[in-house]
């Protein structure tokens, strides 16, 4: 059987850019909604280190690689480096003093990534499939919604759009890197792994964020009970972060299943033209 692949037009493009995040130092960025702030805060908090991971996950099977696909890994290497260095300043940006939950946020996230870094490879790229289908998945939702980052500093609802595009656009690099490497696994094999998979991160990251999220909200004078609630009915609720790619999701765990079975990228072409015309060029 002949396994499906990202399409040969689309191409995986680093953008080198840097934004002004300043406007982060004044607490509430987004709309000046102390619960959306939380929950977007912390997920950027999650990535330096994770989209780390990532990279070393695709990393470690490229001499198994070759033709489009070894380009497509390079090219999603160099889109997360510097997804990595943006989402550091963004977060280097947060008052620490007033949230000190970000030093611990920080700290639990390198503790799981370094848990995942001694399972091994295949592990690795496993939880790193999974967690793009996820990333993947919130930049549809924010591209299909896009009053998400209304009343938002310019600098920093650019950040997320351009984070969307390239999460977008490079949504099936590692997934096709796994199903290179178990080619010649049984199919059921495979299936299984990933589905395994996927139902492990989804049980984690949906805790992780929001618990994560809750206690930055605490420094923002909610009890704990109630920072917990806010952010639950802010990820599955309104606008439903976690709920509204819910078809997308669901397609995972469809035999047969490839990212690009859904083909995204009308909805961010604007997006991707604004984007491609801001980047420099990057050093040979």
């Amino acid at each position: 059987m002949t396994l499906k692949t990202t399409p040969a037009d689309v191409t995986v493009r680093p953008r080198d850019i840097h934004f002004d995040l300043d406007e982060a130092r004044q607490g509430h960025w987004l709309s000046g909604d102390p619960v959306g702030t939380a929950v977007f805060n912390a997920l950027s908090l999650t990535f330096p280190d994770g989209e780390r991971m990532f990279m070393d996950a695709v990393k470690h099977y490229r001499p198994q690689l070759k033709g489009k696909l070894l380009e497509d890994v390079r090219g999603f290497v160099a889109q997360e480096a510097i997804h990595s260095r943006e989402h550091h300043v963004l977060n280097q940006l947060i008052d620490r003093s007033r949230y000190p939950a970000a030093t611990e946020i920080e700290a639990a996230v390198r503790e799981r990534v370094a848990e995942s870094r001694e399972r091994g490879p295949m592990a690795m790229l496993l939880s790193t499939i999974a967690l793009e289908h996820f990333t993947a998945m919130m930049a549809e939702m924010h591209a299909v919604h896009r009053n998400l980052f209304e009343d938002t500093a310019p600098g920093i609802e650019r950040l997320w759009r351009w984070h969307a595009v390239e999460e977008t656009e490079h949504k099936a690099v590692a997934y096709d890197v796994f199903m290179e490497v178990t080619k010649d696994w049984p199919a059921f094999r495979r299936y299984r792994a990933r589905v395994l998979i996927m139902i492990l991160v989804t049980r984690n990251f949906t805790q992780n964020i929001t618990r994560y999220a809750a206690s930055l909200l605490e420094s923002d004078g909610y009890s704990p009970d109630a920072a917990l609630k806010a952010v639950k009915d802010y990820v599955w609720r309104k606008p439903g972060l976690f709920r509204r790619g819910w078809k997308t999701y669901f397609a995972w765990y469809r035999p047969g299943f490839h990212p690009w079975d859904q083909d995204s990228r009308a909805e961010v072409r604007d997006w991707m033209a604004e984007f491609d015309a801001a980047a420099k060029p990057l050093a040979a």
